[in-house]
């Protein structure tokens, strides 16, 4: 079964293999691979690794990627294994043709042609007539090494120049035409050189197989670089100019960094930051997120920090929002005025580029700035319209317990933002000495009235009753504590009517609103809705809807632990350590931290009412 290399790629691209072997292996985290028993052969000890793009049993030798996993899992044919992969990825398996074996042959052709070409190239720019280029190079600070290693060339200067270097190996102009080397002619025309008086950089794909040329002019001639077009072999969307070198580099712990130019990436390189890529003349694309995801699970976008960086930035921001999951994120970098990573390192070594790497922001910090620079002044419409477009962009993000924390982390610094100074305490008042110090009238004393008796059912009651108040204010917060709420034994009436109806509503709604939360329970449950509302002075101040996230998150977590004694916290806690090491979640993460602070605060019989200005 002969099948488009193209195809296969995208089958493989489609299908994560952590998911796919973790059907029928238990896998953990294991930095970032997966860790697991081998099911090729029996073992105690765990020895079969999972990456991104292939597995590795250390004990019996067994190696492959997604099509080969299906094939000795499961018995599979080569097409069987295929055929269940595409249904699952939604791909249609092309069929095979005698016109796809010929496209097939073709291709195989052109590599070769790609290849002829590059050395033409390469050997042009240590002849007499390639000397500019090599200067030009040389005159950039790299080395002959670098030079070697990235396959730099020249293209000549005549037309005609590659067509006849390659005649005496057989290929053609048309073969040239199909590679992307030269543009068909006009009519009865010949076909015209595409580069000539250009240093010639070679694009690999991420299999170190060339797949076309970027070419660029000395002196003030426009354009500047010139990119091969679309080919049967080469598609801009698709690749990253250095992802071959950067993807090994990758894999030994070397950041991925995300820059502008040819020349940038070779220069970092040439620094010691073998992660470092480019895209090819377009905005950063879908695939190459994908990509550069599949080398390491936060690359680093550089950008200038002039206007058009920003620019850029902002799209890369939304572009990356609806494709987040817990292990794919991305960083920034911003470069200074003037700066771009090829004069940075020439004038400031290793070290200043290693600086900046360092100084990289996360993307939440980036995307509340962008949208706060679309809403500038403190109106209430403005802060309006920014706080509804940073809870629009958190309910992008399709894994629903990372949108929470993205929700939180923006509302957090929109609330940090527009916080007003706390008022200065008041100091007992004096008719002669002012507040306090001398002369001043001295306090009434402390009324000692009998306290009532306490019904621990009603304090039950009214605890259950503030918890269930900070989720209706609050809903997002379903996506971090709907297991927890669902595990309590709230008392019964309308506070266990509550909770069932909550849950229900959060099980089938994607609009994570207070007001779209009412009007559910208006409807299932009036009487339960108003219970919630009344008295709302005695609510904790996480029950208002202007709370900061950080404080509704404390005490929601706060009244839970009013439910639970310590030997349920204790099991609840194990039950937090075993979802925290097989998924790795943000969303386990915190819920053991906040468990561990239920549990230390019992322990000291500290538990604070945190309802301050309630």
């Amino acid at each position: 079964m002969s099948l488009p290399p193209n195809f296969l790629e995208e089958l493989r691209l489609r299908t994560p293999l952590a998911p796919l072997i973790g059907r029928s292996v238990k896998l953990t985290r294991a930095g970032r691979q997966w860790r697991g028993c081998c099911p090729f052969h029996g073992e105690k000890s765990p020895s079969f690794y999972v990456y991104d793009d292939h597995y590795h049993c250390f004990g019996c030798g067994a190696h492959g990627d997604a099509i080969a996993y299906v094939m000795q899992s499961q018995g599979a044919s080569f097409p069987e294994a295929v055929e269940r992969l595409a249904a699952e990825a939604g791909l249609e398996v092309p069929k095979a043709t005698p016109q796809q074996a010929r496209r097939e042959e073709k291709r195989r052709d052109l590599h070769g042609v790609m290849q002829a070409a590059a050395e033409a190239f390469q050997r042009r720019l240590r002849l007499p007539e390639g000397r500019a280029g090599l200067d030009y190079l040389l005159r950039r600070g790299l080395s002959e090494e670098t030079i070697r290693k990235f396959g730099l060339g020249w293209s000549g200067g005549g037309r005609g120049t590659l067509a006849a270097d390659l005649k005496p190996l057989g290929i053609e102009p048309p073969q040239l035409v199909e590679a992307g080397l030269m543009r068909a002619g006009e009519g009865d025309a010949p076909p015209a050189d595409l580069y000539f008086n250009r240093v010639m950089f070679p694009i690999r794909d991420r299999r170190g197989r060339i797949v076309s040329f970027g070419g660029r002019v000395l002196g003030d001639a426009q354009p500047k670089y010139v990119n091969g077009p679309e080919t049967e072999l080469f598609s801009k969307r698709r690749n990253l100019y250095g992802a071959d070198l950067a993807r090994e580099a990758a894999f030994k712990g070397a950041p991925v960094v995300v820059v502008e130019g040819y020349m940038d990436v070779i220069a970092l390189h040439q620094a010691g930051f073998g992660g470092a890529v480019a895209p090819l003349g377009t905005a950063l694309t879908e695939e190459q997120l994908a990509e550069l995801w599949r080398m390491a699970p936060q690359p680093l976008l550089c950008f200038d920090g002039d206007k058009a960086g920003l620019r850029a930035a902002a799209r890369a921001a939304e572009l990356a929002l609806p494709l987040l999951s817990p292990e794919r994120s991305l960083g920034f970098v911003t470069l200074p005025a003037g700066e771009d990573p090829d004069t940075l390192v020439a004038k400031g070594g290793s070290g200043a580029f290693r600086t900046l790497l360092e100084a990289a922001r996360p993307l939440s910090a980036v995307l509340y700035g962008m949208l706060a620079e679309k809403h500038p002044g403190g109106t209430p419409e403005a802060r309006a319209a920014l706080r509804h477009d940073l809870e629009d962009a958190a309910g992008k993000i399709p894994d629903k317990f990372l949108a929470g924390e993205y929700r939180r982390a923006l509302l957090d610094s929109f609330f940090a933002g527009n916080r007003r100074p706390a008022p200065a305490p008041r100091q007992p008042w004096s008719p002669r000495g002012g507040a306090g110090g001398r002369g001043a009238r001295p306090l009434a004393p402390a009324l000692n009235l009998p306290r009532p008796g306490i019904d621990p059912a009603q304090v039950r009651q009214e605890q259950a009753r503030c918890l269930l108040a900070i989720t209706l204010a609050h809903p997002w917060l379903l996506g971090e504590v709907e297991e927890a709420l669902a595990s309590l034994e709230l008392p019964e009436g309308m506070a266990r009517r509550l909770q069932q109806a909550m849950l229900g509503w959060h099980g089938g709604t994607e609009r994570l609103e207070a007001a779209a939360l009412a009007d559910h329970l208006e409807k299932m449950d009036p009487d339960g809705l108003a219970w919630l509302r009344q008295s709302p002075r005695m609510l904790p101040a996480a029950a208002k809807e202007a709370a900061l996230p950080q404080l509704v998150t404390q005490q929601w977590w706060y009244f839970f632990g009013r439910f639970r004694g310590e030997a349920a916290l204790l099991l609840e806690r194990e039950a937090a350590v075993r979802d925290l090491a097989a998924t790795g979640s943000a969303a386990a993460q915190t819920r053991l931290i906040r468990l561990n602070e239920l549990l230390a605060a019992q322990r000291r019989g500290e538990m604070e009412e945190e309802n301050e200005g309630g």
